[in-house]
Parts: C-alpha cells; sequence; structure tokens
C-alpha cells in the first residue's frame, strides 16, 4: 500500500512538471493567470513540501499583529499560515483576480480546522486598483505572482501607495513556475519602482526578495 501511494505521488508529480512545460509554451505567446482548475494543486501538500510556508513567513519578514496584503491569493495556500503568523491582532487581505480561485479559498475557511481563523478578508481586485487608503498596510507579499502581472511597474506603484512608509514589499518565486524569473530581475525592476532592498534570501531553485518603502524625507527613484 505503501508502494502504490509513493507511485500514485511519483504520477502526479509527473504531471505537474508536464503541465508546466505545456504552460510555459502556451504562455510565452498568450499572456493569462495560472487557470482556476489548478487551484487544488496550488493549495496541495505536495506544493507545500515545494515551497514551505514558514520559510514563506520568515524570508518575507510576517510579524505578529501587521495588517497585510497577500497579492494574487489563489486558492489560499499560504493564507491559512500566514493568518495563524499575524495572530488575532493583525489582519490579512486575500486579493485575487479570479473569482473562481477565491471561491476555493472561500471553502477552505470553511472547513472545521480554520474557522477560527477571523483575521482573513477576501477581495477580488487587480493589482492596479486595490481598494486600500494610502501608507496603511505594514507588509505585501506575492508568491510565484509578481511575473503574471502584465504592468509590473503600475502595480508597483499601487502596492507603494498602500504601504506605510518603511513597509515591506516580499515577493517570493519558484524556478518551476511558468513565470520565473532571477531574483536579479525582481530587484532590478523594483529598485527602479522605488524601492529598497532589504534581503534576498533563499537560492536559484526558490528565493525571497524583500524590499522597504522609503521613509519620508528619504528621496526615491
Amino acid at each position: 500500500m505503501t508502494t502504490l501511494k509513493a507511485a500514485i505521488k511519483v504520477l502526479d508529480c509527473f504531471r505537474l512538471f508536464l503541465f508546466l512545460i505545456v504552460f510555459r509554451i502556451v504562455n510565452k505567446f498568450w499572456h493569462f493567470p495560472v487557470p482556476a482548475f489548478i487551484g487544488p494543486f496550488l493549495d496541495s501538500n505536495i506544493r507545500r513540501r515545494l515551497q514551505p510556508p514558514d520559510k514563506v513567513i520568515k524570508r518575507s519578514g510576517i510579524k505578529q499583529g501587521m495588517r497585510l496584503l497577500e497579492l494574487g491569493c489563489g486558492s489560499g495556500a499560504f493564507t491559512t499560515s500566514v493568518a495563524k503568523a499575524v495572530g488575532e491582532q493583525g489582519k490579512i487581505y486575500a486579493v485575487d483576480i479570479q473569482p473562481a480561485m477565491l471561491k476555493q479559498l472561500e471553502r477552505k475557511l470553511a472547513r472545521p480546522e480554520n474557522q477560527d481563523l477571523t483575521n482573513i478578508e477576501l477581495i477580488q481586485a487587480n493589482a492596479y486598483e486595490l481598494p486600500f487608503e494610502e501608507d496603511s498596510l505594514d507588509l505585501a507579499y506575492l508568491v510565484t505572482v509578481f511575473h503574471e502581472i502584465p504592468d509590473r511597474d503600475r502595480a508597483l506603484r499601487e502596492i507603494k501607495r498602500i504601504l506605510k512608509p518603511g513597509g515591506i514589499l516580499a515577493i517570493t518565486e519558484f524556478l518551476l513556475d511558468t513565470d520565473y524569473r532571477p531574483a536579479s530581475a525582481v530587484i532590478q525592476r523594483c529598485q527602479c519602482g522605488g524601492f529598497i532592498l532589504n534581503e534576498n534570501s533563499g537560492n536559484l531553485w526558490n528565493y525571497t526578495v524583500r524590499f522597504k518603502k522609503p521613509s519620508s524625507g528619504i528621496a526615491t527613484n
């Protein structure tokens, strides 16, 4: 039975890799977000083994009591773990452009093990028009989402608008993602967008680059 389960896991991984290869090829010609039908994999134990939530939380600088934005939350692979990390005094705004992804996350939050999490708010919005006041959030994080956004410079301006002075922007990327770019590309783009590099952690396979919004009085690009 154990051998059968192992074989099934290997087969699932093979199917995933095959899908990612095909999706990467198609996405070169027609750019669109990851489709909602892949949501169950995005919120699977396989995904969490490849991208452990605790590492994403630590590298992103997420702390108790923070009010933060998860941009491109998808089906919620990291949402509940982050909600526990910020605690009852914190707040996580889970934003996605696709209603179908938010529906999957809504069903996840309705499970008995997640019903005590009252600090999560689901919001349908795009990266260019975020429904938050200026200088209102402590942190924004994106996991394998940044390079799915067609106009990344515009998105960075909007993220910068809603972050508090000194607020954190954390971008996590994963080599198997169809839109993967090296950390150097993320650093260059975000620095041109006026963010200050704070830390680059991880490796080629799975990394997080953390930036800060300049405090008042500090010149930006």
